[in-house]
């Protein structure tokens, strides 16, 4: 019995086994549909890449767009290149190339595609498309670079690249791939959030030649890409244009901010190059130009050169002294020059008189009477005291730290604190008479161009500032982020702004400035500042701003070797103001002598 069973299992193993077998014969041999399926179509994962956001200046002017360029992708174990000569001419690649390249995507996988060649452009991607179908293992992504149609403003804009292994990890690959563009530097980088769009992907079927037959399932497992976000931008591009006309040929910078909101309309970086030479094909080469270059075209100065600020600075010495009760706007002091020299005829000026004529005694006074409130018998503890005290008034003037620019590497210069004296001289070592030079803008006072900027637009305010940026809106209809429209009050009173205005309005009326930054028919406020450095010519400073009331934009300049702030610096702002107030420049002679850049008289 039990051995009849197990013949009856063995038959019934025996009769499945023969079923699966006819079944097999049928479709591999007798039916061929689905070997001609399989043989004919694939299904192929195409990654969609979104359009990144496109930048506009503040008037609807395109800074930044997205042009068209092709990555051809190589599948190695799909490569047959019969004819490697026809190869080599339509890619136009030498054959040495050609076989460096294909051992590159092989140590990468053997399986999975990987770039070939990148960033075609369009007039390339059109004279090799019809011919690419005859080489099986190639295909073509569509991308996109970044083009400029202005020529400017690029150490602002930044530049995209492709991204790094390091980059990847820490940005996370649920967001990125290996290959894909990111923002680099400047805007790119700092609103990469925005700006990249979200990914698509697509599922089609493809014959053995490569050939589109056609979405899977109807598309049924397709998601659509994402565009980015478009970005307005602060700055006024006609301003910008002409700030950089200006600084051509020159060291230094400019930048322009509308007090009343923050907004930066222009930042001038000289010299600067053109962004056009970032993307693409040639990135490294020119990139690696552009770092070894002795003037360092990369390096923003309007937000990371630090130099000591010479005379602007006094503008907010006799705010904080204000502030102190420590002097009153009819408060003379002797212009006392076996303490420190000066320029000028006056003897006896005030507070307003100080500023116009610059006096340089007068502010180291003030200094000491700002450091020295007799808070301690001991003069030492004293001018500790002081110099804390008065360092947190830099502070809050956004002297001494990052402001916060909605860009990445902006520097916060220096202010120099008590403990810093003490590892320098030795704790009880130092005073006032130590110290005196940063009453008038000099000693280990740093500061940047754009702290200089923000000062004037606080005095254009009197009073508070709303922090630096560069974007307008993110969006469609969108608004600047939340941190970029609050008032940052410095914490003096607005009444003690207004003999310091006076006197700004004085210096260019009738005083240092009265030269080269008066405009017929608008009053501006400034303050000249020769910079002094040790090696070589003093460098060129001004900050102002206009009109005196209800100012629309404040200014500051540096030109590096230009001498005397009231030459360069001067006649640069004031054309910047100029074209900015009135959109157009009558004083020819001003531009003419700003362009030429001969400051010797």
């Amino acid at each position: 019995m039990i051995e009849n069973r197990k013949y009856i299992v063995i038959l019934a193993f025996l009769l499945i086994g023969m079923v699966y077998a006819a079944k097999l014969f049928m479709l591999q041999v007798v039916d061929d549909t689905y070997k001609r399926r399989a043989d004919n179509n694939a299904v192929k994962r195409v990654m969609e890449y979104p359009y990144r956001g496109v930048i506009y200046d503040r008037n609807g002017a395109k800074l930044v767009y997205n042009e068209p360029v092709y990555d051809i992708m190589v599948t190695p174990r799909e490569v047959h290149l019969d004819d490697t000569l026809a190869f080599c001419r339509l890619m136009h690649l030498t054959k040495e190339e050609v076989i460096t390249k294909l051992a590159e995507a092989k140590d990468y996988s053997y399986r999975k595609p990987s770039a070939f060649l990148k960033q075609v452009s369009g007039a390339d991607f059109a004279r090799i498309q019809d011919q690419l179908i005859e080489f099986p293992g190639f295909e073509v992504v569509p991308r996109t670079v970044r083009g400029y149609p202005h020529k400017s403003f690029a150490n602002a804009l930044g530049y995209i690249g492709e991204i790094s292994p390091s980059q990847l990890e820490k940005m996370g690959k649920d967001q990125y791939s290996a290959g894909d563009y990111i923002g680099i530097s400047g805007l790119e980088y700092q609103y990469e959030r925005f700006l990249r769009g979200k990914r698509g992907v697509k599922y089609i079927m493809v014959d053995r030649h490569g050939i589109n037959k056609g979405a899977f399932k109807d598309g049924k497992y397709d998601t659509t890409a994402v565009k980015g976000e478009n970005l307005v931008c602060t700055i006024d591009l006609n301003l910008q244009q002409y700030g950089e006309r200006l600084m051509n040929g020159k060291i230094g910078s400019i930048v322009a901010i509308e007090p009343a909101t923050g907004e930066i309309l222009s930042l001038v970086s000289g010299p600067s190059y053109d962004p056009n030479i970032l993307r693409g094909r040639e990135f490294g080469k020119n990139f690696s130009v552009l770092q070894k270059d002795s003037l360092v075209p990369l390096f923003n100065r309007g937000i990371q050169a630090m130099y000591p600020p010479g005379s602007t600075f006094k503008l907010i010495e006799a705010l904080i002294a204000l502030q102190e009760g420590v002097i009153h706007p009819e408060t003379h002091i002797a212009c006392n020059r076996a303490i420190i020299n000066c320029h000028g005829p006056h003897s006896f000026p005030d507070l307003r008189s100080a500023i116009t004529n610059s006096c340089n005694p007068y502010f180291v006074n003030t200094f000491k009477r700002i450091i020295n409130q007799e808070v301690n018998p001991n003069t030492f503890i004293d001018s500790r005291i002081g110099l804390t005290k008065w360092r947190e008034y830099q502070l809050r003037f956004g002297l001494g730290r990052q402001l916060g620019l909605d860009i990445p590497n902006e520097k916060g210069g220096f202010i120099p604190s008590p403990e810093y004296y003490d590892r320098y001289y030795g704790e009880g070592h130092w005073k006032h008479s130590t110290i005196y030079s940063l009453g008038i803008g000099q000693g280990e006072i740093l500061v940047t161009p754009l702290q200089m900027a923000n000062l004037a637009a606080t005095i254009a305010n009197r009073g508070y500032y709303v922090t630096p940026h560069l974007i307008k809106s993110i969006g469609e209809s969108g608004q600047p982020l939340l941190e970029y429209q609050q008032k940052n009050f410095v914490g003096v009173e607005a009444r003690h702004f207004e003999t310091v205005v006076e006197g700004m309005a004085d210096v260019v009326d009738h005083g240092t400035g009265q030269y080269r930054a008066k405009i017929p028919g608008l009053q501006v406020c400034g303050k000249t500042g020769t910079v002094q450095n040790p090696h070589g010519e003093d460098h060129s400073g001004f900050i102002a701003f206009a009109p005196k009331d209800n100012p629309k934009i404040a200014v500051a300049v540096y030109v590096e070797n230009a001498g005397q702030g009231a030459r360069a610096a001067a006649s640069i702002a004031s054309l910047v103001i100029e074209k900015y107030m009135l959109g157009e420049i009558k004083r020819k002679n001003i531009e003419d002598y700003a362009l030429k850049g001969k400051f010797v008289y």
